[in-house]
């Protein structure tokens, strides 16, 4: 009797732990099942507002394919996103995919271990290699280059052509081609410098006065300075084109907001900006061919760069998020050759992405430059706030009517200051 009841009892308990089995992967079952269906809302956020156009069509297609994730897109004005960006990443709460740019700011969020390793993620392949180093850091990819940017003036072609003006090819020839212009009633030079003009212009200015791609590395380090002539001489020749009157009346006073319009209008025929720019100017006045020319600031024969390159807005993974997969789903979906096609052509921006299918003439156009040699923006390698705005302020001082000596001098304080901390 004793073994008929152990037989049962042991009957008894396979069939409760098979049962208890058989519920535990109901429930492990309805659990996932109940994530897979749970409604997520990620935080994307970046600094270009003139994007929201093709970013709301590239959502809305997302959120098509992907009807259980909700994208919540912010855009900041550049330089509050810049200072402000690790901040609005430390909780969580905004951000589960951002946007970083090179240099400081990607420097900033990296050290805080904010950024996502990224590395290993199928999506990084279908970015161009050597197009996105800006994003890796000790090997390992914490960030997505999306934009190939040329951080040189954009200009009129066809006032150039109506004119008889040909590219400038040394010093001289780019201060004739302004002379001219100014001439004939156009401001030559549109130079927001209050806002992001100096810290664009001054890479094509910068580029073959000390070609040396360390440079900006060596100032921070302390084994150059600003007082050096390649950077005297800069300042010089910034301020030789402000003495001339060929920045207009009051590039202290202009913004990058403010530039489209004046060279849409014709009332301008540079923007001392970038390739970035010329979706704008396009999109005001369709009539003008635009493409880009460099300010080679030295002799034709010890010229060593042809211009300025950059790989900016790098897409990025919050690591503080609580959706990663879904972030980096959606940093797969912009990677795809079709998606981030679209994103180019409404606006206007070449890409990092293998296989896009440019379609606006002003892409078109302008793509040849991918294949100059040109250098990677001088300016993003700077990793020290202080030292960056230190050179920056400089720019500002002499066309406020500081000497460039005086004014490498202040700033060389500034650095000495910033490399002791």
């Amino acid at each position: 009797m004793k073994k008929k009841y152990s037989v049962l009892v042991e009957l008894l308990l396979i069939a409760a732990l098979f049962l208890g089995a058989c519920t535990g992967g109901a429930n492990n079952q309805s659990q996932q099942e109940e994530k897979k269906d749970e409604n997520v809302t990620l935080s994307f956020i970046h600094w270009r507002g003139e994007d929201t156009e093709a970013f709301n069509e590239i959502i809305a297609k997302f959120e098509a394919e992907n009807p259980n994730i909700k994208i919540q897109m912010n855009s900041y004005p550049s330089k509050q996103y810049e200072a402000t960006l690790t901040t609005k990443l430390k909780d969580g709460g905004a951000g589960d995919v951002f946007a970083m740019f090179p240099g400081v700011n990607f420097a900033a969020v990296t050290e805080a271990g904010l950024a996502e390793d990224l590395t290993n993620e199928p999506f990084v392949e279908r970015f161009q290699e050597h197009l996105i180093a800006a994003g890796n850091l000790n090997g390992k990819q914490y960030g997505l280059p999306y934009q190939l940017v040329f951080n040189m003036p954009i200009y009129n072609k066809t006032m150039f052509d109506q004119l008889g003006l040909e590219k400038p090819h040394d010093w001289e020839s780019f201060l004739e081609v302004c002379e001219k212009l100014k001439q004939h009633g156009v401001i030559p030079i549109i130079f927001p410098a209050a806002d992001n003009g100096p810290g664009q212009f001054m890479n094509p200015m910068v580029m073959n006065n000390a070609p040396d791609e360390d440079i900006f590395i060596k100032l921070q380090n302390g084994e150059v300075k600003a007082t050096d002539e390649w950077w005297v001489k800069t300042l010089s020749q910034i301020k030789e084109l402000n003495d001339k009157g060929y920045f207009g009346k009051d590039p202290l006073g202009t913004t990058q907001d403010a530039s489209a319009p004046i060279m849409a209008q014709e009332k301008g025929a540079m923007i001392a900006m970038g390739s970035y720019m010329m979706a704008q100017v396009a999109a005001q006045n369709p009539n003008i061919e635009i493409d880009i020319l460099a300010p080679y600031t030295v002799p034709e024969s010890e010229r060593v760069w042809d211009g300025i390159h950059t790989t900016t807005f790098m897409l990025a993974v919050n690591s503080q998020s609580k959706h990663k997969e879904e972030a980096k789903k959606f940093i797969e979906f912009l990677s795809r050759p079709e998606i981030a096609s679209i994103y180019a052509n409404k606006t206007g921006q070449h890409l990092t992405i293998k296989d896009v299918n440019y379609e606006s003439k002003v892409l078109k156009d302008t793509i040849y430059w991918a294949e100059k040699k040109t250098r990677f923006q001088p300016r993003f390698t700077l990793t020290n706030p202080q030292v960056q705005e230190a050179l920056l302020s400089s720019i500002q001082d002499v066309l406020g009517g500081t000497s460039p000596e005086k004014a490498a001098e202040q700033a060389q304080k500034i650095i000495d200051q910033a490399i002791k901390k």
